[in-house]
């Protein structure tokens, strides 16, 4: 008797952009577990080289069925790796990078109404003192 291939699967539902729904089996491999890395504690945003926390993915894409492959980038001190993360550490990660762009685009958005307003208030300024003539339009 021969003995029954190992079926573990896993499936994953995508949504494509036009609504269309598809379904991706994964069959993991008995090698899979051998080439997964854990993330360090402090977390995969913080560079193990110089602890800067500004760490980010430059490329990424699955590997496995719970798992993917990023290649990391410090940009301080262009510390580089390439690992394989099990889906929570990489949704941590991911969470982390949200919670920066909130940040940034918050700044952002503080930094322009500034802009703006020093623009409006050089205006009246120029137009009080007979600055702007029609003819600048």
């Amino acid at each position: 008797m021969t003995p029954a291939p190992d079926n573990h699967h896993a499936v994953k539902k995508v949504v494509l952009p036009s609504g269309k729904t598809i379904e991706i089996v994964y069959f993991a491999d008995s090698d899979d577990a051998a080439v997964r890395s854990t993330a360090p504690e402090i977390g995969l945003h913080v560079c193990p080289e110089c602890a800067c926390e500004l760490v980010y993915p430059e490329a990424w894409e699955e590997a496995g069925d719970t798992a993917w492959e990023l290649q990391l980038r410090c940009p301080n001190c262009e510390w580089h790796d390439r690992g394989v993360y099990e889906q929570p550490v990489v949704e941590q990660l991911d969470e982390h990078l949200d919670n920066g762009t909130q940040i940034l685009v918050r700044d952002l958005k503080q930094l322009m109404h500034a802009n703006m307003q020093d623009e409006v208030e050089r205006f009246i300024v120029a137009l009080r003192a007979g600055h702007i003539w029609p003819m600048d339009f």
